[in-house]
């Protein structure tokens, strides 16, 4: 027999001697120095390689122990590439007798979400369309530019200041949209792509920092709103510094500000230009706060529950309704439902999935809250007012 056919052979009887575990043997290994996940009925040992993912090191270590299968195909749009990292790590597989999901989830409920993945897959929703992105940046580019030319030719008064001022603030809040966009791989079939312009539209445009919104962003989508897993709701480390933000980010925030200070001090001098900046940013903060909380705020902020993806997104997201304001306002994420449940899905591609995931919900009763925009605002005060009210309760009686 042949060299190839001996290695086959040898190959085959390896996969036949693999080790098989129960749920209860893996569940024990999710501790800090040994954690074990299942992606598609195979167990991987990830305890090392949890330092080298790429997405962090904890986004990955908040499914130690369990079925990591939906979350790794949400997050991964190159799965064929993805999987080759998965195969050293491999170690087992689950044993014939033990059912595909962990903790009692409904398998039936799982199989159709995946049955609807491959549905949105089909219908070429994954796919980005060039001419809504190139236009996105555009009207971003061309607001920059009217900015400059609105003090260049009608100098400094407060009116021309204060257009100014607005037209910068929606400018930034565009750009915060669309690095969404692009940290989430959802633009570009090449994650590299993807990756290189997230860098400069967060970096050069906005002065931020590419590795930290990484960083935090990615748990939030693996874990939304559950405590010690979800930063958004931990509010830790305003600041992330060492290996998760390197030069290369602080070299492209640098370049932002350079190019804002080397435009704007002709005009208003170096404190002028601070106190732009600031009053920009102030505008900015407001809108980026009530357009990402209005859809996770308002709703249920909890422990760990290991529910399965659909659930686990469902309990902790709403939509805003649809309209052109809407869509444009939030970025598209008034479907935060569909982004979170897709999260590589072009934002365009978000309300031909919709009505999809609603049946689907339906069908088993999850709860699909979507509401309009001032509702939604007042429920973010509501929401607080509670959480208030609770923590003064508990300071009154302690």
């Amino acid at each position: 027999m042949g060299k190839g056919g001996e290695q086959g052979e040898e190959s085959s009887e390896r996969e036949t001697q693999m080790p098989s575990y129960t749920w209860e043997e893996i569940q024990k290994h999710n501790l800090r120095t040994d954690k074990w996940l299942v992606i598609e009925r195979k167990v991987y040992n990830i305890t090392q390689w949890v330092k080298r993912h790429p997405g962090g090191l904890r986004v990955i270590s908040h499914y130690a122990g369990e079925d990591a299968t939906d979350a790794f195909q949400a997050f991964h749009p190159e799965l064929s590439f993805v999987r080759k990292f998965l195969k050293p790590l491999l170690i087992g597989e689950l044993a014939s007798g033990e059912p595909s999901q962990d903790r009692d989830k409904n398998p039936q409920l799982v199989e159709d979400f995946r049955a609807l993945r491959k549905t949105a897959e089909d219908m070429n929703l994954f796919k980005a369309s060039p001419v809504f992105f190139s236009l996105y940046l555009g009207h971003i580019i061309l607001m920059e530019a009217l900015a400059w030319l609105m003090v260049f030719y009608c100098g400094t008064n407060w009116i021309t200041t204060i257009m100014l001022s607005v037209i910068l603030a929606v400018s930034q809040a565009q750009a915060g949209w669309l690095q969404h966009d692009f940290g989430h791989l959802s633009v570009f079939k090449k994650s590299v792509w993807n990756h290189l312009v997230h860098k400069f539209v967060i970096g050069h445009l906005k002065g931020a920092s590419a590795n930290w919104w990484n960083h935090r962003h990615f748990q939030h989508h693996a874990k939304p709103n559950i405590f010690k897993k979800d930063p958004d709701v931990n509010m830790l480390h305003l600041f992330v510094l060492g290996n998760t933000q390197p030069v290369e980010d602080l070299a492209w925030a640098f370049s932002y500000y350079m190019r804002y200070f080397i435009t704007y001090i002709p005009f208003y001098g170096v404190l002028g230009s601070l106190f732009l900046l600031t009053f920009v940013r102030f505008m900015e903060s407001h809108w980026f706060v009530w357009v990402t909380q209005m859809n996770h705020i308002p709703m249920e902020i909890d422990r760990e529950k290991h529910r399965d993806w659909l659930s686990t997104q469902l309990a902790a997201t709403c939509n805003i309704e649809q309209s052109f304001f809407n869509d444009w306002f939030s970025g598209h994420l008034n479907f935060q439902i569909e982004h979170h449940l897709f999260p590589t899905m072009p934002r365009h591609n978000y309300h031909k999935i919709a009505p999809l995931v609603k049946s689907l919900c339906a069908k088993y009763g999850v709860a699909y809250e979507e509401k309009p925009l001032m509702r939604a605002f007042a429920d973010i005060v509501g929401s607080l007012k509670k959480s208030g009210a609770l923590w003064l309760d508990a300071y009154l009686h302690k």
